[in-house]
């Protein structure tokens, strides 16, 4: 017998059918609720629209298998954004100089993308790709650096200019 057990909440019926239909019933209901295409007061015909559009969704597995893979980037995505967020208003919460925010939230944002990197498991493939003395890499490499130097010395040109 397996060490694990398979949950209704990871049953295929639950996540091909019940959570996309759910999904899909709740946006659409709630865009035609909002923008009142319909008119004013109708919900049940916005609730019976959004429920046939939902049951019509369903029916496409190809649309269900993006979205399920869409709504799994976005969750990774809003993880990551959260604890970029996190970090930030941490170090740089309510300081006065702005050059001190923008540096932190460099750090942190190459920080956390290193972390990523390592926990997908491509960082050995970023390392090696950088030490092998690839043209390719180290041509990215400097267009990046001459990108970010142009733009420091643009931006702190903007700030003495004006002053």
């Amino acid at each position: 017998m397996p060490d694990f057990a398979i949950t209704i909440l990871q049953s295929e019926f639950f996540t091909r059918l019940v959570l996309p239909f759910l999904l899909v019933f709740a946006l659409i209901f709630a865009i035609l609720d909002k923008s009142k295409i319909l008119g004013e007061g109708k919900r049940q015909i916005n609730a019976i629209i959004a429920f046939v559009v939902a049951l019509i969704f369903i029916s496409f597995s190809s649309a269900v298998g993006i979205t399920i893979q869409l709504m799994g980037f976005m969750a990774v995505v809003a993880v990551i954004l959260l604890v970029f967020l996190l970090l930030y208003s941490f170090v740089g919460g309510k300081q006065e100089e702005n050059w001190m925010k923008i540096t932190f939230g460099i750090i942190i944002g190459i920080a956390l993308i290193i972390a990523l990197f390592v926990f997908t498991g491509f960082w050995p493939v970023i390392v090696n790709a950088v030490s092998s003395g690839s043209n390719i890499v180290a041509n990215v490499i400097f267009i990046a650096v001459i990108i970010a130097s142009i733009a420091i010395v643009l931006a702190t040109g903007k700030k003495s200019g004006s002053s």
